[in-house]
């Protein structure tokens, strides 16, 4: 059998894109499928980089296309076109040399087999190096091209936080650092820095998420010694504050209602011994909590199950804490997840907003007289945050909101914001509410 021939990466790269871009796919499924077709690790972290930059900057160099072509080849072709798009990234956003970038493109469209439209790739990309300072201030002129961000979301973000909305926007068009949650039950924090920079992976403790390493330069974890024995995982700084702020004690029974990819649920049991339920509405998921259960080490009861309808699968017996990690916008990840502002729609809100307080609501009948459970979102929009808890708080007189002060973030009613690029760590809102006795 003769051996196998590597796809063009930017190829890849353009194929995977356009996937994303146009037709709604999410980068982490594409990226699953796309990555395996390349051998040697560099040129996945190069189609990795090429695709997360590409939807990164997508809404900015998209439109610059349309500045420079009379017909942008946008629903004729639509893989040359995010060709293009990924074109402007090398030039602009990787910091390529122009004639590599350049050459490198045009050899992508032969192999695309699309060999009739390397010359009209060539002309563009050649005519932005021409006229790229006019551009440039062309699109600085539009806010959704300036920041490469939807409008509706600009307009929100302006609304809710007016004298941060441009750092914010300024942080979400750069890469995210890959964050490394130690496992406690097999590992010191100090001991696997000492592991990870002997083997040339340099990383430095978080100021003050207790578990967390941040790595220098990210890798492909899979590399990494100690990641298939289970010594540690992938997961934001502020996802980890998770298990810090809901506090349960070794014993108690415990609620994840949503609960995959299981991060979450698995930090809790790194720290704790704890009677602790793994809930989500999808069975695939599911399977992945179990994946990274067995990886680490970890037990916990599974169950595939709508968390806003108790009645189905509760047993009757309550929960001394419950983490609601609800489902929203994911606004506050979008730097890790830049396919987030191309897929989000503002009339997504309303819908998310109602399933938060329907699972709000279901779940506080399952917390025991005295438990607290910690209502989460990946949000940065005040409807899914304080507007949802704090309606709650105003009809249930049992309910009661713990402060929080962290180390970085703002008070948000009866929670606390952080906010993307804060002390390094992905934008999450938190809401501690404890049940007592009336």
């Amino acid at each position: 059998m003769p051996p196998r021939t590597a796809p063009d990466v930017r190829a890849l790269a353009a194929e995977a894109l356009a996937e994303i871009a146009l037709r709604g796919a999410s980068s982490r499924g594409v990226l699953a499928t796309a990555a395996p077709r390349l051998d040697d690790a560099r040129d996945r972290a190069l189609l990795h980089a090429l695709v997360q930059a590409g939807a990164r900057a997508w809404l900015r160099h998209d439109a610059a296309l349309g500045h420079l072509m009379e017909r942008p080849l946008r629903r004729r072709e639509p893989v040359v076109h995010a060709l293009l798009v990924l074109g402007l990234v090398q030039l602009e956003d990787l910091g390529m040399p122009p004639y590599a970038a350049v050459a490198a493109t045009v050899e992508a469209v032969r192999a695309l087999r699309k060999p009739r439209l390397a010359g009209l790739v060539n002309a563009v990309l050649r005519r932005w190096q021409r006229e790229r300072a006019s551009l440039l201030v062309l699109l600085a002129r539009h806010p959704e091209t300036r920041w490469a961000q939807p409008g509706w979301y600009i307009e929100a973000l302006m609304h809710d936080w007016p004298e941060a909305a441009e750092r914010v926007l300024e942080a979400a068009n750069f890469e995210a650092p890959m964050t490394l949650r130690v496992n406690r039950r097999r590992m010191r924090r100090e001991a696997l820095a000492a592991c990870l920079a002997e083997s040339g992976h340099p990383a430095r403790p978080h100021p003050f998420a207790e578990d967390a390493l941040v790595l220098e330069q990210g890798t492909d974890v899979a590399r990494l010694p100690g990641f298939s024995d289970g010594d540690f995982s992938v997961q934001d700084g502020a996802a980890q504050l998770a298990a810090t702020l809901l506090d349960p004690h070794n014993g108690q029974r415990v609620l994840d209602a949503c609960a995959a990819p299981g991060g979450k649920a698995c930090h809790l049991l790194e720290r704790h011994d704890l009677e602790l339920l793994a809930l989500d509405r999808d069975a695939a998921r599911l399977a992945r909590i179990r994946e990274n259960l067995t990886r680490l080490g970890l037990a916990a009861g599974l169950l595939t199950a709508d968390a806003a309808a108790p009645e189905t699968w509760w047993d009757g017996q309550p929960f001394a804490r419950i983490l609601l990690d609800a489902p929203c916008s994911a606004t506050g990840v979008m730097r890790r997840h830049p396919d987030v502002r191309l897929h989000r729609r503002a009339s997504d809100l309303p819908v998310l907003v109602a399933q938060q307080r329907a699972l709000l609501e279901s779940l506080w009948s399952l917390l025991a007289s005295g438990g607290r459970l910690l209502y989460i979102t990946c949000s940065l929009l005040r409807a899914e945050n304080e507007g949802v808890v704090t309606p709650f708080l105003a009809t249930h007189p049992d309910a009661t909101a713990c402060p929080i002060r962290l180390p970085a973030g703002h008070a948000a009613g009866p929670g606390w914001q952080i906010l993307p690029g804060e002390a390094g760590l992905d934008g999450m809102f938190y809401a501690l509410l404890e049940k007592r006795a009336v």
